[in-house]
């Protein structure tokens, strides 16, 4: 199984950023695809969840305003997007597959003036 992660970013405060993560080695609609953060010197935050079957998504309340989860089941991919950026959202972003406990490599995001 593997989580490989489109590169890194880096966007002015109020932009947006979509993420990529593109799954191979399982069948992709099987199962959820976690989207985790770590910004720097913090512990691991979970952002939430999407079952790519269907597109059913379930948010941690901090992001449910500001992100969406997608999932292109015609290249196994899911992608998260986050809005309205602050510089407090500067942070590796992680897409997981639970089920199989792979990550991706990560990709920073820095958010910046």
């Amino acid at each position: 199984v593997q989580m490989v992660q489109s590169g890194a970013e880096l966007r002015n405060p109020g932009a947006s950023v979509k993420v990529s993560c593109k799954a191979s080695g399982y069948m992709f609609t099987s199962y959820d695809i976690d989207w985790v953060r770590q910004a720097p010197g913090q512990g691991h935050e979970w952002m939430g969840r999407i079952d790519p079957i269907d597109g059913g998504t379930k948010y941690a309340q901090k992001f449910q305003d500001r992100v969406t989860f997608t999932a292109d089941t015609s290249t196994s991919t899911a992608y998260v997007e986050l809005t309205s950026l602050r510089s407090d959202d500067t942070a590796m972003y992680y897409c997981n597959a639970p089920r199989f406990a792979s990550w991706g490599q990560g990709t920073q995001v820095t958010v910046s003036s």
